[in-house]
């Protein structure tokens, strides 16, 4: 997905479409909200190739690698996956990007012509009913489809989104990717970050809630869902998704941003210095860096006289 920072009308750091084709290492790390330390590490394990500058497709490897790292697949695993399903499947250069991949535990699968599979063991992850009877693998893995693939349309609405002109057919693609694969939890955000963007929050609502619904460990989508909330000025329920959003993964730079700032508005100073103290240890010399260390000095400077004054 193409995105970077960029400050809401409040001051929340929010994701906001850009126009490139390559993108750079420093462009990769802001947009997928990445460390460097993360992405060498994903490039010397050989999960992600070694090259100065990135292409779309390289980007959505990179995502895929940051999202089974952030349900804590190791990445032996995840490249033992991968090399397993390659030799299983005649033809398949990159399973990441043609197959539907999903962690279970603590292992990786991949769905393609309708089955799921663990690639290293080559057992097929099985659903039953309460009958004991085998029931088809649910959608939520996000197949590979006949015809045009969600991967060829999630592409192509990734790349009408370069221009701000066209998020109406960004829309439309988005939707008939869903209609196709309705538990496309990418999808859903991506299409409600564009309306998001046209100021259409319930729609926007509507969409980040579902990714939630289709994978409820994706911090993105709380994350998100937490900036419609705080916009609609809901601030108790944007608190708690961007909690949420923290539960998942603790060094999310962002959402401990966008929390502080609603514990400042709520008036709960010192649970906003919690946050922005976390911030800065994570963000030291970013572009909200120098606004977060100001805010973090002013509270401390304010909560520091009121224990003098108490005393």
């Amino acid at each position: 997905m193409q995105l970077n920072l960029d400050a809401g009308d409040n001051g929340r750091a929010r994701r906001n479409k850009t126009t490139v084709t390559q993108f750079e290492r420093s462009d990769v790390l802001r947009i997928l909200r990445v460390t460097a330390r993360q992405l060498s590490g994903w490039q010397r394990a050989g999960l992600i190739a070694r090259s100065g500058s990135f292409s779309f497709f390289d980007l959505l490897q990179v995502k895929k690698v940051r999202d089974l790292r952030a349900k804590r697949v190791k990445s032996a695993t995840i490249r033992a996956s991968l090399q397993a399903m390659q030799a299983r499947v005649a033809g398949m250069e990159n399973p990441l990007l043609e197959a539907g991949s999903f962690s279970f535990g603590s292992r990786v699968a991949f769905r393609t012509q309708g089955k799921a599979m663990d690639p290293i063991d080559g057992q097929l992850i099985m659903d039953f009913n309460e009958s004991g009877q085998l029931v088809e693998t649910p959608n939520r893995f996000s197949p590979v489809l006949t015809g045009e693939s969600a991967i060829d349309l999630f592409a192509r609405g990734v790349a009408l989104e370069e221009d701000p002109s066209n998020a109406e057919e960004a829309i439309s693609v988005y939707q008939k990717l869903l209609r196709l694969d309705p538990e496309h939890a990418a999808a859903h955000i991506n299409l409600g970050t564009l309306y998001y963007n046209q100021s259409e929050y319930e729609l926007a609502e509507k969409h980040y809630r579902k990714a939630i619904v289709c994978d409820p460990r994706y911090a993105l989508a709380y994350f998100d869902l937490g900036n419609v909330l705080d916009e609609t000025r809901r601030l108790p329920e944007a608190i708690a998704a961007y909690k949420a959003a923290l539960q998942l993964v603790p060094t999310y730079a962002d959402a401990h941003y966008n929390l502080a700032l609603a514990y400042e508005r709520c008036r709960k100073p010192r649970l906003a210095l919690k946050h922005w103290r976390s911030y800065l240890k994570l963000d030291q010399q970013g572009p909200w860096a120098v606004h977060a260390r100001a805010q973090y000095k002013k509270l401390l400077g304010a909560e520091k006289l009121k224990v003098v004054y108490r005393n």
